[in-house]
C-alpha cells in the first residue's frame, strides 16, 4: 500500500504565509527522503491559515526543490478555471519536471459563497463538472483534433485523479476510466460506499487498466498518545472555528479542548475528523489497520495539520515508519 502527504501549506498563528511555504518545501523534502510516493497540495481561498490558495504556483515551488518525489493537486476546483488553463499549468509543470506531477480534480469551490462568485465570474459552474473534465483530458493527450490546443500541455499525459467526498466523484471516476481519491480526512461519511461504488462500476481506460483507490487520513503521530492528542487539537480548533465562522490561522495546540469547543460543534469536528489516527506509533499502526480492514486502498494520502514545523515532520516520521511495517 503506498503512503503520500496531502499539505495545505498551514499558516500558524506565530508564522507568515511566507514561511509556512517554506515549511512546505522542507516537509516534502522530509517525505521524499522518507520514501512517501507523493506530496499533494490543496486548493483553498480566503483563508488566512493555509497558503496553497495558487496552487499550481506551490506546485512549481515544491517541485524545483525536490528531486523524485511526484508532486500535484489535491486538488485543483476545476469549476473555479477554464479546463485549457488547467492544461496549460499542469503541462508546463509536466514539462518542467517530467514524470513527477499529478492533477486532482475536485468541484468543489474550496472556499465560501462569496468567494466563490467572485472566482466564478468568469468561469463555469459546477454542475459543468463532468464535461470540463473530458475537456481538460482533451487538452492533455495526443488526439486533439479541435481548434484550440494546450502548449504546453498537448501530449503530455498528466495523469488526472477525480477526487471527492460523496457517490458523484466515485461514479463519474469510474465512468472514465479514472483513479479515485475519497476525501475521508475531513469527510468520511460516504467513504465506504463510495469506494464499493467506484470498485463495482469501473470501466477500463486508455488511462488506467482497473480501480485505484486512494483514500484520505488524518495522522497526528507523537511518542506519546497523550502528546498526539494533544497535537491534534489544533486541527479540531481549525475545524471548529470553520463551523463557528471564524476562520484564521492555526492555533496553538491546548490540553483542554473540550472546554474550548460548544460539545454540539466538538461532535461535528470529531465526526468529520473520525477517519484519523492519533497515538503513539503502536497506537497510529492499530488505527490504520482498523480503519483499512474493509477498505484494502491501494494508497493513504496523510493529511498531517500540526502547529509546530517540526512535530509535524516527526508525525510523518513515525507514520512512514508504520506503513514500512505492514
Amino acid at each position: 500500500m503506498k503512503y503520500s502527504v496531502l499539505d495545505l501549506a498551514p499558516v500558524p498563528e506565530n508564522c507568515t504565509p511566507a514561511e509556512a511555504l517554506k515549511h512546505s518545501v522542507d516537509l516534502a523534502q522530509h517525505a521524499e527522503a522518507l520514501g512517501y510516493t507523493r506530496f499533494w497540495l490543496a486548493e483553498h481561498h480566503n483563508m488566512a491559515g493555509i497558503a496553497s490558495a495558487a496552487t499550481a504556483v506551490v506546485i512549481g515551488h515544491v517541485a524545483g526543490q525536490t528531486k523524485s518525489i511526484r508532486v500535484g493537486a489535491g486538488g485543483i476546483m476545476l469549476p473555479n478555471h477554464a479546463p485549457l488553463q488547467v492544461a496549460e499549468a499542469f503541462g508546463t509543470l509536466e514539462t518542467l519536471y517530467p514524470g513527477r506531477i499529478d492533477l486532482g480534480l475536485g468541484r468543489a469551490p474550496g472556499t465560501d459563497g462569496a468567494t466563490a462568485q467572485a472566482l466564478r465570474r468568469y468561469s463555469r459552474a459546477a454542475d459543468s463538472f463532468p464535461e470540463d473534465v473530458v475537456e481538460l483530458l482533451g487538452y492533455l493527450g495526443d488526439d486533439n483534433e479541435g481548434v484550440v490546443h494546450a502548449w504546453p500541455g498537448e501530449g503530455t499525459h498528466v495523469p488526472v485523479w477525480i477526487l471527492g467526498s460523496s457517490l458523484f466523484g466515485a461514479q463519474l471516476a469510474a465512468y472514465l476510466g479514472l483513479p479515485y481519491g475519497f476525501a475521508s480526512h475531513f469527510a468520511p461519511d460516504y467513504l465506504h460506499q463510495a469506494v464499493r461504488t467506484y470498485r463495482e462500476q469501473f470501466r477500463p481506460s486508455q488511462w488506467l487498466d482497473q480501480p485505484y483507490v486512494q483514500i484520505g487520513m488524518g495522522v497526528f503521530a507523537a511518542d506519546t498518545d497523550e502528546e498526539a492528542r494533544f497535537l491534534r487539537s489544533s486541527m479540531q480548533q481549525t475545524f471548529a472555528n470553520l463551523r463557528l465562522g471564524r476562520p484564521g490561522k492555526m492555533q496553538p495546540p491546548v490540553h483542554n479542548i473540550e472546554e474550548l469547543i460548544p460539545k454540539s460543534i466538538m461532535a461535528g469536528v470529531n465526526q468529520a475528523l473520525a477517519c484519523s489516527a492519533t497515538g503513539s506509533r503502536d497506537t497510529v499502526r492499530a488505527e490504520i489497520l482498523r480503519l483499512t480492514a474493509e477498505l484494502k486502498p491501494d494508497e493513504i494520502i496523510f493529511a498531517s495539520q500540526i502547529y509546530d514545523h517540526e512535530a509535524r515532520k516527526y508525525s510523518y516520521t513515525l507514520t512512514a515508519e508504520v506503513m514500512e511495517s505492514l
